[in-house]
């Protein structure tokens, strides 16, 4: 019976001891490991081990893409406002090849002071040589930037490895009174936008209609300027066609002129070839025989006779 009783107490003391031995390191993390406070040089990664109970504990650091929130950090400006910014984010991200190093360094919880001291440390740096205006209004989209520059090049020194992918700032928290005077300005701000929106559409309203007056007389204008040039074509073509018109009028009479005078000249020729002393002798006397007038008197135009040339019985018959 106390045989069982003790194999059962071993059984179970052992049961204890390996469970305390027994360990899971989670992925993206690496374990490290303390014996009597010191930190020991081996770690692990991800996965089951097993450690000394009671004697070796040990720490999951995180080797994956993390973001550390800094809440309620007060922040005093150059005039003496003291404001407050209720949660700034830190994207950060810590080689496994780099734990021990940093840890050993600012143990296993070294974004306290890697990350959340020097918030508050660069943060109020900031504010310290900034107006309330500057802070809260004129420069507050360049507090992530300016953060995150701050806190990696101090990193690059202290703790190569840690890297700042991002910070974000929540807008600051400001007096009850001075946040209501903030809201007026912000309204009058907004009118005086709203008004001079207003009068950037009107005055590009006109500037519309400015062009489109523009465009419509050049329209006019050029219409104007084709239809005077029709109308100077028109003319032209008109006085071209009267011109060869009248070229041609002038051909065709000039023809006609030269023809005439070819006619006339032919026929003066052939006059002058048949007027011959036979030919003329033959025409007055065939005159002669047509004409059945008879004249009586002693004066005879000698027109249609010659007496010389005549008979004398015709003669005595005349004067008969």
């Amino acid at each position: 019976m106390s045989a069982a009783v003790g194999a059962g107490i071993i059984v179970l003391l052992t049961a204890i001891l390996f469970n305390f031995a027994l360990h899971k390191i989670d992925e993206g993390h690496v374990g490290v490991y303390y014996r009597g406070g010191a930190l020991l040089a081996s770690t692990s990664g991800p996965g089951y081990h097993f450690m000394t109970p009671f004697i070796t504990s040990y720490r999951s650091v995180q080797s994956t893409l993390q973001t550390d929130e800094v809440k309620n950090v007060p922040c005093g400006t150059s005039g003496g406002v003291m404001i407050y910014i209720d949660r700034i984010e830190v994207v950060n991200i810590l080689n496994a090849e780099n734990v021990f190093e940093v840890v050993k360094k600012y143990t296993a919880d070294y974004d306290k002071t890697l990350i959340f001291n020097k918030v508050h440390h660069e943060l109020n740096q900031f504010c310290s040589s900034h107006s309330l205006q500057e802070v809260y209004i004129d420069l507050f989209d360049q507090i992530d930037e300016n953060l995150k520059s701050a806190l990696q090049k101090d990193l690059l020194v202290m703790a190569p490895g840690l890297t700042v992918h991002a910070v974000r700032v929540t807008k600051p928290k400001i007096p009850e009174a001075i946040r209501r005077n903030y809201e007026l300005m912000e309204a009058e701000k907004t009118k005086l936008m709203i008004a001079q929106q207003k009068q950037k559409v009107v005055e590009k309203e006109a500037e519309t209609e400015r062009k489109k007056a523009v465009i419509e007389a050049e329209k006019q204008a050029m219409v104007s300027q084709i239809q005077y040039q029709q109308k100077i074509m028109e003319k032209e073509s008109l006085k071209k066609m009267s011109m060869i018109e009248d070229a041609t009028y002038v051909a065709k009479m000039k023809s006609r002129a030269d023809a005439d005078f070819y006619i006339a000249q032919k026929e003066a020729d052939a006059n002058k070839l048949k007027l011959t002393k036979e030919y003329l002798e033959l025409n007055k006397y065939k005159s002669i025989s047509t004409n059945s007038k008879i004249y009586f008197g002693p004066n005879i135009p000698s027109i249609f006779f010659d007496p010389s040339k005549m008979s004398a019985t015709e003669v005595k018959t005349t004067k008969e």
